[in-house]
């Protein structure tokens, strides 16, 4: 579903690119929205000198008869005299989103709540699980909710059915809300750049059960979450974003827990945040965030 732009004023839109850095590309993006009747609202971009790359994002508007269509069109050539991977979008849709969790579900709870007071631009299409705690909560927020188990024997059939629920949902962006199962390198690359994993900001440190424990025997005097994308490599995609909270020698392990579980909720939704608002483009193994 699409949330509706105000009737009585222009369409909203939203152009990312990037592309290899040279000079006019700045001109030529603005040179095109001003023929074609377009205003800018807000626009970023930044040159990475390591890389060579530049980054653009763009939020424009129009009047009919512009459309996203039309835009798409008549943009291509300019697109392909810069080399550039580039998207439009109506600002006012919604991206369709999958949630995904398995036995802590703070921020499957986060996530609902902040899409249903509209804090998130996106509409979820479903949860799914491989346990069925959640599925309770996902029919409070009137989420369909799909169990489907996981193990070594059923780990190809259980993603092939993920990747079914995405392409008929019409899902652009999965998200691991505390998803306790490692990702096939197929599905990875099936899903490349749509998926966002969080998890605490201890690694490599602290690994396996219960390692806010484990930090607390270490005496940490930092806890973290680390939102990133999800590639083929465990836990190490490109990072969205990160927060921290400083703790004292008096904190218990169970107070350390509950810290963790909001700055993984906060770093999590704001990724999720600018996913959907299209703030994110990929810079090789790091982000280019446009916030």
């Amino acid at each position: 579903m699409n949330a509706q732009s105000d009737a009585s004023g222009p369409e909203q839109y939203v152009l990312t690119l990037s592309c290899p850095d040279k000079q006019g590309i700045v001109h030529a993006v603005s040179s095109y929205l001003f023929m074609t009747g377009c205003n800018i609202e807000d626009s970023q971009q930044f040159g990475d000198h390591d890389t060579g790359l530049f980054f653009m994002r763009v939020h424009f508007s129009a009047d009919a008869p512009v459309t996203v269509e039309k835009l798409r069109a008549s943009f291509a050539a300019i697109g392909d005299s810069f080399a550039m991977d580039w998207q439009i979008h109506r600002a006012s849709d919604r991206m369709r989103i999958v949630l995904m969790v398995s036995k802590f579900g703070h921020c499957l709870n986060d996530l609902l709540f902040r899409a249903r007071i509209g804090a998130l631009p996106v509409d979820i299409a479903a949860v799914v699980s491989n346990h069925t705690d959640f599925t309770e909560l996902a029919t409070s927020y009137g989420v369909p909710f799909h169990h489907i188990p996981v193990t070594k024997d059923t780990k190809a059939q259980a993603e092939a059915e993920l990747l079914d629920l995405v392409r008929a949902e019409g899902v652009e962006l999965v998200v691991l809300a505390r998803y306790m199962q490692v990702l096939s390198d197929d599905l990875c690359k099936q899903l490349s750049g749509r998926i966002i994993n969080i998890h605490h900001s201890f690694l490599p440190s602290f690994k396996g059960a219960k390692p806010y424990h484990q930090a607390h025997a270490r005496g940490v005097k930092l806890i973290g979450a680390t939102a990133h994308y999800v590639t083929a490599d465990l836990d190490e995609g490109p990072i969205i974003e990160q927060e921290v909270e400083r703790v004292g020698h008096d904190v218990t392990p169970d107070q350390l827990v509950a810290i963790g579980r909001d700055v993984e909720c906060q770093a999590l939704a704001r990724a999720v945040k600018w996913h959907a608002e299209r703030r994110i483009l990929l810079n090789g193994r790091r982000t280019v965030v446009f916030a």
